[in-house]
């Protein structure tokens, strides 16, 4: 999942993206409202974390600038305004969710976990195909019970493919929800990644659970299908 985190205290922006990369999200940061608006008009990002107290432009600026042209993309507010009237206003110009100054990382670990799944219609923190699972909390996955160990990125990719097993998934959309804005659109790095991680679900699983269908992308599948 591609995340973006705009807070203006570096210290704590620093420790939430430290955090959140660690649980093998992609993550793209800034500190100040301009620049959020800059990255929100060339990229796409399946949640972005925001503060509200920010320079150039505050919060609620780039929450409502953001609503007029995308009303899909998840934002989880971050604030010290902790009164009613603070959470109302910015739930009603467009947040999912809002979380007060100060907090515990794992409760903004969990609700970005449930804004980031609530659109698949998840019941479980577990996705599975056949034997294969991924525990979307503790970011692991495992085949018929035995941990399967798995670089940051292929945590990421299969997380991914898992979501959204039985359609085929371009490496364009990889690029958008998987990568951070610094990669390179035209390198290998996808297909080494993905090369990778089919060859450890080949050695667990006994088949290759993705399929690269030509022209359209890769394609999450049991072995029944």
């Amino acid at each position: 999942m591609h995340l973006l985190v705009v807070e203006d205290e570096r210290e704590l922006c620093e420790t939430i993206v430290r955090s959140l990369r660690r649980l093998a999200y992609s993550v793209d940061y800034c500190h100040d409202g301009e620049a959020a608006l800059e990255l929100l008009d060339v990229e796409h990002y399946d949640l972005v974390v925001l503060d509200l107290n920010l320079p150039l432009k505050d919060g609620m600026t780039v929450l409502r600038t953001l609503r007029q042209r995308d009303q899909e993309t998840r934002v989880l507010i971050l604030s010290a305004r902790s009164e009613v009237e603070d959470k109302v206003e910015g739930l009603d110009a467009g947040a999912n969710d809002y979380l007060a100054k100060p907090f515990h990382l794992a409760e903004l670990e969990a609700r970005i976990r449930s804004l980031t799944l609530r659109r698949f219609a998840q019941q479980s923190v577990q996705l599975s195909c056949g034997e294969l699972c991924f525990d979307t909390r503790a970011r692991s996955a495992s085949v018929n019970g035995q941990p399967l160990t798995l670089t940051r990125k292929e945590t990421g990719i299969l997380e991914y493919l898992l979501v959204h097993q039985g359609r085929p998934v371009s490496q364009e959309e990889l690029i958008e929800h998987v990568w951070d804005n610094s990669v390179d659109n035209f390198s290998n790095s996808i297909r080494v990644h993905i090369s990778s991680l089919r060859k450890k679900l080949r050695a667990e699983l006994g088949y290759d659970p993705i399929h690269n269908r030509i022209g359209e992308g890769y394609l999450m599948e049991g072995e029944e299908a």
